[in-house]
């Protein structure tokens, strides 16, 4: 890693985070963080350029200010219902006449492997290396150096809206940023959380967030399935606040301080008009929750079901994003999956205080590590297109992932 300031944003649903880190003599340091509640987005997407702008350049400004340097490139997140994956397979012939791979061969094949039938209104986020075979090996995670004529590549690819994702880079150019990077957020988060171990195994992490539920799995180390519903956090506060008929204010503390606890207990809450207060019980508040945590983490589990082989162990389940701190969520969730679950706290990192190690701030320091990681001369840059958008950071991801 270079010693130098990278910079995370994860511009979501609730909330827009920035991360600013620098590289010191333990490695990567958290210098500063700014965050400010989100008002232009919705499930992942833009929906006012004006205020995301504006909540862009608040948290810039914060993490300027506490990190005491100047922020002008970031690694932008991207999430939401648009995103979709697939695995595709590609072959090239090793091209040296020594017959060694070399690294050329392998840019090679997973450029080769990015050629799928696209519409002209999608493109590639990520082309992510699951492992190579030389000729007939299977399971080879570096082939550079090895002997052999043909070589092939099983690569995951993440593809996104072109439009969806263009408005995202405007806001951020807009707010003074120029984008180093674009990372599908679920990744993000588990370069935050997940150790490699877990990645081997077989894992599910899902980053519930305020607008939308974005899962990705892993086997053998490397991404195998990722996807995002349309559902988070977002949905619950509003089912608490018309169950217990009070303001969205209200039910997300409830939420937050009770959630689906199972004690038996009377809580007030102020009325709609904040004038009086009204008792209800936790039983009252379980029947809200309950049935709709259940009904997200199903939705999750049907998405994997359908789309991950039934011969892929899977070995537990990560749970980050704000929506894991959701008291009592965990019983739930291995309820659901039938799986060990556990909260996904945060990597060593320098510089973490404890309030940076809640899971809601896993995707922006997973951000801010896919900076300090990735080959910095050969991050994409958004000003060009779609071979723009997409080819260069494929290519560092790659270096990153295998």
């Amino acid at each position: 890693m270079k010693h130098e300031t990278v910079c995370g944003l994860d511009i979501g649903t609730t909330k827009t985070c920035t991360v600013v880190a620098a590289g010191g003599p333990a490695g990567l340091e958290i210098i500063g963080v700014g965050e400010v509640p989100s008002l232009g987005m919705r499930k992942g997407v833009v929906v006012d350029l004006d205020e995301t702008i504006k909540s862009i350049e608040a948290a810039s400004e914060r993490a300027e200010r506490m990190a005491g340097v100047h922020v002008s490139e970031v690694i932008v997140g991207i999430t939401g219902d648009h995103i979709r994956s697939t695995n595709n397979r590609a072959v090239v012939a090793v091209s040296s006449e020594e017959r060694e791979v070399s690294s050329s061969d392998v840019r090679r094949v997973v450029d080769a492997s990015k050629i799928i039938n696209l519409p002209s209104d999608r493109q590639i986020i990520h082309a992510l290396p699951r492992y190579f075979t030389v000729d007939g090996q299977e399971g080879v995670s570096d082939p550079v150096g090895m002997a052999g004529g043909r070589l092939e590549v099983d690569t995951h690819i993440i593809t996104g809206s072109t439009s969806f994702i263009t408005n995202v880079l405007k806001c951020v150019e807009r707010a003074g940023l120029e984008a180093g990077g674009v990372v599908f957020e679920p990744l993000a988060s588990s370069a935050a959380t997940l150790m490699h171990e877990e990645k081997q195994v077989g894992v599910v992490l899902l980053d519930i967030g305020g607008g939308t539920t974005d899962i990705a799995v892993y086997s053998l180390g490397s991404a195998i399935y990722t996807a995002t519903i349309p559902v988070g956090g977002n949905v619950l506060t509003s089912d608490i606040s018309l169950g217990l008929k009070t303001t969205l204010g209200e039910a997300e503390a409830v939420k937050k301080r009770l959630g689906a606890e199972p004690s038996d207990q009377e809580f007030s809450v102020r009325t709609l008009d904040g004038r009086a207060t009204r008792e209800h019980t936790t039983a009252e508040l379980r029947q809200i929750v309950v049935p709709r945590v259940v009904e997200t983490l199903r939705m999750a589990r049907q998405k994997i079901v359908e789309n991950v082989p039934r011969d892929i162990v899977l070995g537990e389940v990560v749970l980050t994003g704000g929506g894991a701190l959701l008291p009592n969520i965990e019983p739930l969730a291995e309820e659901v999956f039938a799986l060990p679950v556990r909260i996904g706290t945060l990597k060593s990192v320098a510089g973490l205080t404890d309030a940076l190690t809640a899971p809601q701030y896993a995707t922006a320091i997973g951000l801010a590590l896919f900076g300090a990681n990735g080959a910095r001369d050969d991050v994409m840059h958004p000003g060009r297109r779609r071979g723009g958008i997409s080819a260069k950071i494929q290519r560092w991801l790659a270096d990153l992932w295998t």
